[in-house]
């Protein structure tokens, strides 16, 4: 798993959607839930999401309620103050709050460490285990308040309501992180059981469980292997680990999402989509907007643009892209990896731009154009190689261990075949792992270019029972059922 600083170690969660225990929670909760009077249904969905986050360690919930409250009165104090100034005070006073907690649980310790360490200081270092998923409820929760001070959403009054949109129990450990214009007015409506729905929810459902259990939990044994001693394997070896956590990450994570969407909208909810295919992006900016879409729209909108976006100087716009992308780095973690994997994407980005008239210039030179097959697989072949470059640092356990890996990648000398197979995936695992792989990589592409033919195919009711048939068996016959969180629960 990726590694943190030791003051921000996470609790591992024991109520995560592939146990059979979430199982049972769930299917105790989705039949009373629409048994019981629609008077009753919220307040029990809300002791539901507690209980659910007071698996891990239960005293945390009393940082839920904290934010909670803080921020329910804070937006309708924001709401009810008659001048600007009034109203920036409390919105001043939620963020201070909010951001406060996830400053004293996760980044306290680690800069009282590198302190002490680069100054010689004995500042007092924390160590104490980060409530899980607190950044992301974080910054749900700020973006109410923001929200409600720009008048774009009005302020909660019902406070079991707005308990419900900070613990909303499929997203609240890992997201998506909703926005208040979108998830609070599907509470204050009456949710009703539908067979669209519950088919569109079991659909993301099967394919997440898939993601997950079958492709990510499966080559995770691999990548852990390696990447806890580099120094012990040749370049090659480096370098299919590295690829497989690109695959890793990207299943596991999409595989909550999509998890987390799917659930929600059995219950009648929708939540915002958080990925779109986004190996298949064709440039950086492309792969931002695909990827964590939740998270990225979210610095966008309360950092990016308040900073001024494009519309500065050239080198203030390249700051803005720095700044942005350096934060969305930290905020995944306190450790320099995270800060280095951030300021990597921004310097892609920057660089992206820079080079635009260049690029432009030598594919015209070589007939190459702007369209057409070639130019698109090698545009993505080329984001995807420094996407997954910039993702050594993001799971190396420190910023030595990740500059060694890309040192080492290109050089295979000592290289043993059957060093493969003694990492974690023995020769039938490792193939049935690359034809998982090749399984999601077809699909994902058929479902990021839904044409008329790919419909009509869908449309055939025996193929698409096919299809889900085989995703069942593939996750009861070759999914990993033992206790392995995701990915993002520690952030």
């Amino acid at each position: 798993m990726v590694q943190t600083t030791s003051s921000s170690q996470v609790k591992r969660p024991t109520l995560i959607f592939t146990t059979f225990q979430f199982l049972i929670f769930f299917l105790i909760l989705f039949p009373l839930l629409f048994a019981l009077p629609k008077k009753w249904r919220h307040p029990v969905l809300l002791i539901a999401s507690y209980y659910f986050y007071m698996c891990t360690v239960p005293w945390y919930i009393v940082v839920i309620l904290f934010i909670t409250l803080i921020d329910y009165f804070a937006g309708i104090k924001i709401e009810a103050a008659e001048s600007k100034r009034g109203k920036k005070f409390y919105l001043v006073l939620s963020i201070l709050a909010n951001f406060g907690l996830l400053f004293a649980f996760k980044y306290a310790g680690f800069f009282a460490f590198t302190l002490n360490g680069n100054l010689g200081l004995s500042l007092p270092v924390l160590h104490v285990l980060l409530p899980v998923g607190i950044s992301f409820h974080t910054f749900q929760a700020v973006s109410y308040t923001v929200e409600v001070y720009r008048g774009r959403s009005p302020a909660e009054h019902n406070l079991l309501d707005y308990a419900l949109y900070v613990a909303f129990f499929p997203q609240m450990v890992a997201g998506p992180i909703e926005r208040p214009y979108n998830l609070l007015p599907q509470f204050h409506k009456d949710q009703s059981l539908t067979f669209d729905g519950f088919r569109a929810g079991m659909r993301a459902i099967l394919w997440g469980l898939f993601k997950k259990m079958v492709v990510a939990d499966t080559v995770a044994p691999f990548v852990s292997n390696v990447y806890t001693q580099p120094q012990r394997f040749s370049g090659l070896i480096l370098l299919i680990a590295t690829c497989f956590f690109a695959v890793q990450i990207y299943c596991d994570f999409s595989g909550y999402s999509d998890i987390a969407i799917g659930l929600a909208r059995i219950m009648g909810f929708r939540l915002m989509v958080n990925f779109r295919q986004p190996y298949f992006a064709r440039s950086i900016r492309e792969f931002w907007r695909r990827w964590h879409i939740s998270l990225s729209t979210w610095f966008r909108d309360y950092l990016y643009i308040p900073l001024g976006g494009s519309r500065v100087s050239t080198a203030r716009y390249y700051a803005n892209l720095m700044i942005v992308f350096l934060l969305s780095g930290i905020w995944h973690g306190a450790n320099w990896t995270f800060a280095i994997w951030g300021a990597l994407h921004g310097f892609y980005m920057v660089f992206g731009v820079v080079s635009a008239p260049l690029r432009d210039k030598l594919r015209s030179s070589l007939g190459l154009g702007t369209t057409g097959f070639l130019p698109a697989l090698l545009q993505m072949l080329t984001t995807f190689a420094l996407v997954t470059l910039a993702w050594v640092f993001f799971r190396a356990a420190n910023v030595q261990d990740g500059l060694y890996i890309l040192s080492h990648l290109l050089d295979w000398r000592g290289f043993q075949f059957m060093d493969l197979f003694a990492l974690g995936l023995p020769r039938f695992e490792m193939v049935l792992a690359c034809v998982f792989i090749g399984v999601v990589a077809v699909v994902e592409w058929l479902m990021a270019h839904e044409t008329p033919a790919v419909e009509r195919l869908w449309s055939i009711r025996p193929f698409r029972w096919a299809c889900y048939y085989a995703c069942i068996f593939g996750i009861i016959f070759f999914g990993v059922f033992e206790h392995v969180e995701f990915i993002y629960f520690q952030f």
